[in-house]
């Protein structure tokens, strides 16, 4: 069975990291979430000052300090997943916060930034057996990924998914304000000058908005096998 790349692509909250890490382990290929990476970027920034009070990064300042984001991926043992690490310091809770998600539209839309991510991410694909998710992988990190999904779901499903998260990991949660930033991601996200989010046109559409994790997961091993053949 040859190796592939496996991209995925699709909106904020549509489940892409745990489909795409899930995907990884049952087949034993690498699983990168590019997400986490810009994720860990702007935290970065926030921890450093860089946004004012309209939540505007200051751009020039941040590219001057991106040789200092050193972002890495460690195996936690007792989960057997990935955790992202910024700078050696495991910062997977901090990057899932609300705050977080409120500022890395902007980030992620610089273009210095996605340079830099999209170098790190394309030198890790080059072995194949891998897996990546983010918003740009089967259009710009891998145009020639074997397999190319895209992911959607509506606004206020994937709003409560994230509340529900938030809920059980004991974070603050209020509805209304996560659905309001799922719809601002998903305008900034397909918006943006550099990169935008956009369904490549070989990639195969996943509405999962009524699926359960077992439907979905049984028709990504459908898709990988007829790939892999």
């Amino acid at each position: 069975m040859k190796k592939i790349v496996i991209a995925i692509d699709g909106y904020s909250s549509c489940g892409k990291s745990t489909m795409a890490k899930d995907l990884a382990r049952e087949v034993g290929y690498i699983y990168v979430d590019t997400g986490a990476m810009y994720r860990a970027v702007t935290l970065f920034a926030m921890r450093n000052n860089l946004f004012d009070s309209e939540g505007n990064v200051e751009a020039e300042r941040l590219e001057q300090l991106m040789p200092q984001v050193q972002i890495a991926f460690k195996l936690n043992a007792e989960t057997g997943r990935p955790e992202v690490c910024l700078n050696g310091e495991v910062v997977e809770r901090e990057i899932r916060s609300l705050e977080v998600s409120q500022h890395v539209s902007p980030v992620a839309a610089l273009p210095f930034v996605r340079a830099k991510l999209v170098e790190q991410q394309q030198a890790m694909g080059r072995e194949k057996g891998i897996v990546m998710d983010g918003r740009d992988i089967g259009t710009v990190v891998f145009p020639n990924a074997e397999l190319k999904i895209f992911v959607t779901a509506t606004a206020q499903i994937r709003a409560m998914r994230r509340y529900k998260e938030l809920q059980a990991k004991g974070m603050p949660a209020d509805f209304d304000d996560i659905l309001k930033n799922v719809e601002e991601r998903d305008y900034i996200d397909t918006h943006r000058a550099t990169s935008p989010l956009r369904q490549a046109d070989d990639a195969l559409v996943l509405d999962n908005s009524n699926l359960t994790i077992a439907e979905q997961k049984q028709w990504l091993m459908k898709r990988f096998e007829e790939r892999t053949k």
